[in-house]
């Protein structure tokens, strides 16, 4: 499961412990997952009293069959790693909410989907949370299916800035989404429509989005990635980093009309997904110092909205 770095303008943890958090996460991963795990054998699993359950929330039965499902079509990876970690396991408090559920598990896969959930909401809470500050998190980001997908689908040691606001001269920018590997940085730009589109590839400012018999008009994504790896460039360089960039545009269910790519730009559509994401999935790097002081590059020059907890 790969780590929320920044999410906007929120304060993050990471912010302060960019040195410290990273491992920190790994190491409470794998020590919640075997203490959930004990939990379930022993038949001692804790789930939240019916009260404490928002009435506004959608039926339990109901919630849990649609996280089922898409662990089912979409993450099963995920859910299987849990059980290969070797887990080493330091002396360190449990987190006790990564294992109280709302709904009770009735297999053990139920429980790994159940923890992995608990897990992407710890994520958020760390992405806009200290012990003194906190941000106005906009809950669709719990739902948002493309932080979701990064968060849910890649190793550990992949480090996510999904959307942050970056400072460069004095002027800020929203960017897309900027992952962190081992080896080298990501800039990501993800463009989906409906499944089987095709985008045609253009040097203008639009480009044509063809499905069936219909077209429309669409802002050229180029633009906005290139800006994007222009900027991590340019704090990069700022900070004396020597680490690759790589442009990538993302579409899992559309396809690009681009005979010749672009110089600089991977493009990734449907028909070369799979290949490309079975790559980054069996990355098994360690995390890196020139990682570690990337990230603090990116943070130190993001910006943050919080306010003092009460």
């Amino acid at each position: 499961m790969a780590q929320l770095l920044k999410l906007q303008d929120y304060i993050s943890r990471y912010e302060q412990h960019i040195y410290e958090y990273p491992s920190r996460f790994i190491r409470l991963k794998q020590q919640n997952w075997k203490h959930a795990k004990s939990l379930f054998d022993e038949g001692k699993f804790l789930t939240l009293p019916h009260e404490e359950v928002e009435e506004s929330e959608e039926p339990k039965a109901s919630l849990f069959q649609s996280i089922k499902g898409y662990f089912q079509k979409e993450n099963k990876e995920e859910v299987e790693e849990l059980e290969e970690e070797d887990v080493f396991l330091h002396p360190e408090s449990v987190d006790q909410d990564l294992h109280v559920y709302s709904t009770e598990p009735k297999t053990i896969e139920d429980a790994k989907i159940l923890f992995l959930e608990n897990l992407l909401e710890m994520q958020i809470k760390w992405a806009s949370s200290t012990a003194f500050e906190i941000s106005n998190v906009d809950r669709r980001f719990y739902h948002d299916p493309v932080l979701r997908y990064l968060l849910q689908r890649f190793p550990d040691t992949y480090l996510i800035l999904y959307k942050p606001i970056l400072a460069v001269r004095k002027a800020t920018v929203e960017v897309d989404i900027v992952v962190l590997t081992p080896m080298e940085t990501w800039c990501i730009s993800i463009i989906e429509s409906q499944q089987g589109s095709v985008f045609q590839y253009s040097k203008d400012r639009f480009w044509t989005e063809l499905f069936q018999d219909k077209q429309k008009k669409i802002v050229n994504p180029l633009l906005s990635l290139n800006r994007m790896g222009n900027v991590v460039q340019s704090l990069y360089e700022a900070n004396g980093l020597d680490i690759p960039i790589k442009r990538i545009l993302l579409s899992r269910n559309g396809y690009f009309d681009c005979p010749t790519p672009p110089y600089g730009v991977e493009l990734v559509d449907a028909r070369s997904y799979d290949k490309w994401f079975e790559k980054a999935r069996k990355s098994v790097s360690p995390l890196k110092h020139s990682q570690l002081k990337a990230a603090n590059a990116l943070l130190r020059s993001s910006q943050t909205t919080a306010e003092t907890r009460i």
